[in-house]
């Protein structure tokens, strides 16, 4: 097994002077003294002991990253980036899955605990979490990502769901719609209330009165918000229906697509559709989705820096900016080919027919 001492006797150096070129520490090194040490290990095939050098440091160099559903597209791709940018930063990453169940929450928790992992990257389940205690009492760093937990002491970066979709309705809005339907996730993700809140303010701001509007709170996922937008649309006639749809994720967006359209109706023409977080996905429906488009590198790179920053993450709260993709099912030319377009401007206030009720 070649050692740290071969890797320094090749190099001319000292064992301790490799060690700092291992480390990025805490010594400087000379260039040229690293480039002799760099050119040893390649040449030796020297590979320093991941577990002997934990211990010397109370480091592994291992991050956790525990999400709500690894099914979700928004969480897969959210995830996908975390690894990237985990890797580029020379840390490994665990990850694990609460499938939305606080229990197994809880036990995903301690197992990542029990890794010796050097900080936790959290998006919480949607419901009572209890791994509150675990993590406090464990004193590492931990940053929530995506949704918001205020009984945790931790760092958070989320988008901004509350001006996101307020854009999207505004958006909405422009486009001449005035009974603009909601299709919403579960009331126990912070998101969900923070993108109904943007709705809202949209509609109010408008002057039309948001609680005259049909509110679905549905599951996650595409067949709740396809029962849910069946079930509101059977039966009404064109006055009585919505004239668009805002929905709070893509995934919950697709289904509703797929209602509307298989009760006959036409999208953008009879129902209009806007949603929020931006999925790969949501460029291949036809018409493509209008969404929301969250910054995930910005949210990937905010988290992975505030965790391995030198100063505690608790209690920094990060909010980004979001994006709006404009696509067919609002009523903007749909792009050919499951392309993008550029994020819309700043919609103008007054809005067409804005004295309509």
């Amino acid at each position: 097994m070649v050692t740290r001492r071969d890797v320094a006797r090749l190099a001319g150096t000292s064992e301790s002077v490799v060690s700092y070129v291992l480390n990025a520490g805490p010594r400087n090194v000379a260039p040229a003294t690293r480039d002799r040490v760099l050119a040893a290990i390649e040449e030796l095939g020297y590979r320093p002991n991941a577990v002997a050098r934990s211990l010397r440091t109370n480091r592994t160099r291992t991050l956790g990253l525990l999400v709500p559903d690894n099914a979700n597209p928004f969480f897969a791709e959210l995830a996908a980036q975390i690894a990237e940018d985990t890797f580029a930063a020379g840390h490994s990453l665990l990850l694990a899955n609460s499938r939305e169940d606080p229990d197994r929450e809880a036990e995903q928790v301690r197992t990542l605990l029990d890794r010796k992992i050097d900080g936790l990257m959290l998006i919480p389940a949607c419901a009572p979490t209890q791994c509150v205690e675990d993590l406090a009492s464990s004193g590492v760093r931990c940053v929530l990502v995506d949704r918001e937990l205020p009984r945790l002491a931790a760092g958070t970066v989320l988008a901004d769901h509350i001006g996101g979709s307020r854009t999207a309705v505004e958006h909405l809005l422009w486009h001449g719609r005035r009974r603009i339907a909601c299709v919403a996730g579960p009331h126990c993700a912070s998101p969900t209330d923070d993108r109904v809140l943007g709705w809202r303010s949209a509609l109010i701001a408008a002057e039309v009165d948001p609680d005259e509007l049909p509110l679905l709170h549905t599951p996650f996922g595409r067949m709740s918000a396809y029962t849910a937008a069946t079930e509101l649309l059977t039966g009404l006639t064109s006055a009585e229906r919505p004239d668009a749809i805002f929905v709070t994720s893509d995934e919950q967006a697709v289904g509703v697509l797929r209602a509307v359209l298989e009760l006959g109706l036409r999208v953008p023409a009879d129902i209009a559709i806007a949603s929020f977080d931006g999925i790969a996905g949501s460029a291949y429906p036809v018409p493509a989705l209008t969404t929301v488009s969250q910054p995930l590198a910005a949210l990937s790179q905010t988290a992975v820096k505030l965790l391995l920053d030198a100063e505690n993450p608790a209690g920094k709260r990060i909010v980004l900016p979001t994006s709006l993709l404009r696509r067919g099912s609002c009523g903007c030319p749909d792009p050919a080919g499951g392309g993008c377009s550029a994020p819309a401007p700043p919609v103008a206030i007054p809005l067409p027919h804005s004295a309509e009720r």
